[in-house]
């Protein structure tokens, strides 16, 4: 493609309203235009990139046995309705009405909508298992949508969904799409990490995130460098920390003065001890009703691990509104001789002669020990992992934390959907039987802005070959100069006879435009027809990714860029 034949609109300037380097770049460098709110139009460079990712997607899915369909995404209300989640999901879901009245929404997702397909078509265990995928777009009404096409309201997503007899086909499913994903991330040139996962509105019983790791993702992921353990910060657990042993004598109960101390690190501060001897107290709304949590002092709570053991939506409220439900004062909230139903943090389990309010403003309790002060109440993991915590998995690491940008979750569904919407199978008994479910999502439009995250510098996007629009640019530094132009237009056409994917910048303009706009763009390889090595009888060829560039005479330059391209073109070329 000639530069001069397409529509690349790149920007000096930087928008005021990108914040990540992906949408940045995806900006400057004319892949993306936003309409509305979360809402992108995708350029001629940035579609040729997206379209890359389908294939990928497309290839590694049918190699792994799923077939593809396209469902509507448009979906009437009375599915959401069978399935329990018309009511459940949230504002994200866009809902509306036709002209006759009737309730829709447009799709998020689609486990609704194959559910029904497949309680219409099949009807035997013979035609089981069966795993069919879509790549198409999704609307989810975000809160506030940010980071361009990171977190946009319209997406374009690659969904599969899996139908299983039993629990072991759906367990062989489940790791065949997994390892489909480990192949489709390797093939886009990203470094990731899979790693445990909550199932959130989606449901089921277990799930895998697939993070491109970048320190500008919005999830935080625990790790193990001795073993395989990895988790999201949602669902990662500890093993019980070293530093906390269990009390073997009991001190005394004792009320202690603390004026004015309302935070836990007041508190500690000024009672002169760690944090790790104190109990802090959360007064929290579940199901409409005050419930008590109990952390250690240095901990901080998960509310998606508390939301998951407590009946109903949980609500946190501010201090002063959870002083008030509760009739306790702020600051010095405790667990002795509260009404409220407790449930407290594992870590706690083991601990004595602890410090926590006292439930009088201005006071608090030491040497407070279980069974004595106050009966064991109900314990569970409540709590964020921490770097430096033991690793659960194994006894010989501990935990890093990562930031990573969720571009994969794949889910052992279960019957959730089946069950609640009545699909059923003969199986080799003749007897009625609910297939169970998988279902398997891939950011597609995300990988794009994920791979720039990870992929970029202070001039502009480095592409991986994989999903680079194209893999060569030719910049021909005078368009006017005969010699130059003939020598470029001929590289430029064997290049393409070859199957090669070239950019040719022909375009009127100075040398010093050309160099910055295609570091902006990121293609894999350059080559330099112009300037001095011209003069010289060479080209002058360039990885994006760094390296000397490379004086190639002319005549053997389709060759060398052939095998340089053969080669990955990614490394420093020489």
């Amino acid at each position: 493609m000639r530069f001069t034949k397409t529509l690349i609109p790149t920007l000096k300037e930087t928008p005021q309203e990108a914040k990540v380097a992906s949408h940045r770049l995806m900006l400057r460098a004319g892949l993306v235009r936003q309409l509305g709110a979360g809402i992108y139009t995708w350029l001629p460079l940035g579609l040729r990139v997206l379209r890359k990712v389908e294939q990928i997607v497309r290839e590694e899915m049918d190699a792994a046995g799923a077939m593809e369909v396209l469902m509507p995404a448009v979906q009437p209300a009375e599915l959401w309705k069978e399935s329990g989640r018309w009511d459940h999901y949230g504002k994200e879901l866009l809902r509306f009405q036709d002209r006759h009245d009737r309730d829709f929404c447009f799709g998020p997702t689609h486990e609704e909508v194959i559910t029904d397909l497949v309680r219409r078509e099949i009807r035997s265990y013979k035609e089981l298992p069966i795993n069919l995928y879509q790549i198409q777009t999704k609307f989810r009404d975000e809160i506030r949508p940010r980071f361009g096409i990171m977190r946009g309201r319209e997406f374009l997503m690659k969904d599969a969904y899996s139908f299983n007899l039993d629990q072991e086909s759906l367990d062989q499913t489940y790791q065949e799409m997994y390892d489909a994903y480990g192949q489709i991330f390797r093939r886009c040139g990203l470094g990731f990490r899979a790693v445990e996962a909550d199932t959130g509105t989606i449901g089921g019983a277990s799930s895998h995130e697939f993070h491109v790791l970048a320190d500008s993702g919005e999830d935080l992921i625990a790790s193990c460098a001795e073993c395989d353990y990895g988790a999201n910060l949602e669902k990662a657990t500890a093993r019980a920390s070293a530093d906390i042993t269990p009390t073997t004598s009991r001190e005394p109960l004792t009320r202690v003065e603390t004026p004015g101390q309302k935070t836990i690190d007041q508190v500690a501060g000024f009672l002169k001890v760690p944090l790790t001897q104190t109990v802090k107290s959360l007064v929290v709304l579940a199901d409409g009703k005050p419930h008590m949590l109990l952390l250690r002092g240095d901990h901080t709570l998960n509310e998606i691990k508390a939301g998951n053991l407590l009946t109903g939506e949980l609500i946190i409220p501010e201090p002063a509104k959870a002083a008030q439900l509760a009739d306790l004062p702020v600051g010095s909230m405790g667990p002795v001789g509260s009404a409220l139903p407790i449930l407290a943090d594992s870590a706690l389990e083991e601990m004595g002669n602890f410090i926590c309010g006292a439930n009088d403003d201005g006071w608090h309790l030491t040497g407070v020990n279980w069974g004595r002060d106050l009966e064991k109440p109900r314990f569970a993991d409540i709590r964020n992992v921490e770097a430096g915590d033991p690793c659960p998995k194994c006894s010989a690491g501990s935990l890093k934390m990562d930031r990573g940008i969720e571009v994969g979750h794949v889910f052992k569904l279960g019957d959730k959907y089946s069950q609640a919407m009545g699909v059923v199978v003969l199986n080799d008994q003749g007897r009625e039987q609910t297939p169970l479910m998988g279902c398997y999502g891939i950011g597609v439009s995300r990988i794009v802005a994920a791979a720039i995250e990870q992929n970029h510098d202070d001039n502009g996007i480095i592409w991986p070959m994989g999903l680079a629009p194209y893999q060569l640019q030719i910049l021909l530094l005078n368009p006017k100069q005969t010699e130059t132009r003939e020598v470029a237009l001929e590289l430029y056409q064997r290049l393409i006879g070859h199957g090669v994917e070239v950019l040719l910048d022909d375009r009127d303009e100075r040398p010093g435009i050309k160099f910055k706009e295609a570091d902006l763009l990121g293609i894999p390889l350059r080559v330099v027809v112009g300037g001095r090595s011209f003069k010289q009888g060479a080209l002058e060829v360039q990885a994006r990714a760094g390296g000397e560039a490379q004086q190639v005479p002319i005549l053997e330059g389709v060759q060398t860029l052939l095998r340089e391209l053969q080669g990955g073109g990614d490394d420093q070329l020489g």
